[in-house]
């Protein structure tokens, strides 16, 4: 009577103690595989993960360095000059009394700065350089092409240094000389991979439907041909610390006492007999962030060539 009442079947109360069963969402499951694969991904290359950890922390010290150290890093403490790595100093103090330590944070501001801005002027001036000189071909290729053999043949460092030396000193020049030194490669790579999107049929049927030439650069051969550049820039990264450095080593950085990673060691050489820490512990901070921005490339790069 009930079920004709109702018009649908009077439906049966569940046995006590029987929970109904319970079903999980499909977007549940895809996003817990989602995280699972992240989290395997990291399992599978402690490296990658430790890169991205360095390369993390070297950032967090350059945007937010008074939240990694109380010490001033200009200010000495002179009866604690020269003191060893301890609890109070973590990478001791040099013949001020600066704590050696807070100077490391503080100058990784300036020194990926100047990393920052060289791999810029790199990637921007390089790029347009392989762009133009692979889409257009002709005399602009084998003029444009002439320029960047020439560049290459000089030495990095050696070209570095006559162009800060004609520049003058300073954190900006040094960036600078860096990012002209470096655009070679990124020019080499550009052309390379506009040469290799010209060939391809979508760009063949674009010039045959008579789309004009920017339009066709623009919207097919760039976006195409972007990719191995920014995996080269990741690369050059790590380069161009090296290169920054080394120039900051030999006095053309910021001025004493701003402090720079390569001149954290400049000034650390020369008391390498009584405070080892001075020197080491600064060039192995380099050391670590220029390998964790090499193995981060390699993992783009990889990503990439699948």
């Amino acid at each position: 009577m009930t079920e004709l009442v109702s018009g649908r079947p009077e439906q049966q109360d569940a046995p006590a103690g029987d929970d109904p069963p319970a079903t999980t969402p499909p977007a549940a499951h895809g996003r817990g595989a989602r995280r699972r694969q992240r989290v395997m991904f990291f399992v599978r290359r402690p490296g990658l993960a430790l890169s991205i950890l360095v390369v993390a922390v070297v950032l967090g010290w350059a945007l937010f360095p008074d939240a990694f150290t109380s010490h001033d890093p200009l200010a000495g403490v002179p009866r604690d000059k020269l003191h060893p790595p301890g609890r109070q100093y973590w990478f001791g103090t040099d013949n001020l009394g600066r704590d050696v330590y807070s100077r490391v944070v503080h100058g990784s501001a300036l020194s990926l700065k100047a990393t920052a801005i060289a791999v810029t002027i790199a990637f921007f001036l390089g790029s347009a350089i392989g762009l133009v000189s692979g889409f257009v071909g002709g005399r602009t290729d084998d003029l444009l092409m002439r320029l960047v053999d020439v560049l290459m043949s000089i030495p990095g460092l050696l070209l570095s240094l006559a162009v800060v030396t004609a520049l003058g000193f300073g954190t900006v020049n040094v960036a600078i000389a860096v990012g002209i030194a470096s655009l070679a490669n990124f020019a080499r790579v550009m052309r390379s991979d506009v040469f290799r999107a010209g060939t391809e049929t979508f760009v063949e049927a674009a010039v045959a439907a008579g789309v004009r030439r920017p339009s066709i650069l623009r919207q097919h051969v760039l976006p195409h041909a972007i990719g191995s550049v920014i995996v080269l820039a990741a690369l050059e990264f790590g380069t161009a610390i090296l290169a920054v450095s080394s120039l900051s080593f030999l006095g053309y950085g910021a001025s004493p006492p701003q402090p720079e990673w390569g001149s954290l060691v400049s000034d650390g050489s020369r008391f390498l007999d009584s405070a080892w820490w001075l020197t080491t512990l600064p060039g192995l901070v380099v050391i670590a962030t220029v390998l964790a921005a090499n193995r981060i490339s390699r993992a783009l790069g990889d990503e990439r060539s699948r």
